[in-house]
């Protein structure tokens, strides 16, 4: 097996939809919005076998390393040890950390579950009436709920272009928001993200209208959505269920940095 590095998107996207929904936020990266700031390396054996993808698009790089065949992915990511940066944040399969343990120091962020939408005609039961579209208008409010809501959120404003974002207002003031990481109409796929509600409206089932009317706009163009949660949040993961979403993979976030 040789390792080698990538720059032929049919090739990656062939390899990457053998199971989409674990590889939706690599399949997003692939549109040209995205295609600028990534990095992929492959583990090829007459055909591609494994691929990881670097992401620099945000000030701390990311690694994705998820697999089925941990034990291939494991030689494909002690292979391009040395070609990785000082530091990076990861989504790594089973025990693939390991991998870097004698490299990097290791802080890991906790287990996290990928989910699917698999049974849309959930999302027809919740009222979506008050929920409204967001723009890059309104990145300002945008910030200020995150800072309230979800201070450790990681929000690229530049998602806002796509228009997917939509929220609720309570007396002018917005009060829950729901979004994506990756959207792609090309590639048919997007990537739920930056979903919270103000401490002060939660209980009231904001949050699943909100997601609820962001996937039915979203069907209108892409074909899979998806979304990682914490494994241990267990509130969260009922409230995606109850809109359709099922679990597909468990995996590893993790902040590495160099020893």
């Amino acid at each position: 097996m040789k390792i080698v590095c990538l720059h032929d998107k049919n090739e990656i996207e062939a390899l990457l939809r053998q199971n989409t929904f674990l590889h939706l936020y690599s399949i997003g990266d692939l549109d040209n919005f995205f295609w600028q700031h990534t990095t992929w390396y492959g583990l090829q054996e007459d055909t591609l076998k494994q691929v990881v993808l670097i992401y620099k698009g945000s000030d701390l790089p990311v690694l994705l390393g998820l697999t089925t065949e941990p034990t291939l992915m494991a030689h494909l990511l002690r292979s391009i040890i040395h070609l990785l940066p000082r530091q990076f944040y990861a989504h790594l399969s089973e025990d693939l950390a390991q991998v870097f343990a004698e490299d990097y120091q290791i802080q890991s962020h906790g287990l996290h579950k990928k989910m699917a939408l698999t049974n849309s005609q959930f999302l027809a039961n919740f009222d979506t009436s008050e929920v409204i579209q967001l723009a890059v208008e309104n990145a300002d409010e945008i910030a200020e709920l995150y800072r309230i809501s979800y201070p450790e959120n990681w929000f690229d404003s530049r998602m806002l272009e796509t228009g997917y974002y939509y929220g609720i207002r309570c007396e002018n003031t917005l009060v829950s928001i729901a979004g994506v990481h990756v959207y792609s109409p090309q590639y048919k796929v997007a990537a739920l993200g930056n979903i919270t509600t103000h401490p002060q409206f939660r209980g009231q089932g904001l949050s699943k209208k909100v997601v609820a009317r962001l996937c039915q706009e979203l069907l209108k163009r892409v074909n899979y959505i998806g979304l990682n949660v914490k494994a241990d949040n267990a509130i969260a993961i009922a409230c995606y269920e109850k809109l359709g979403f099922a679990w597909i993979a468990t995996f590893e976030e993790c902040l590495l940095t160099l020893v």
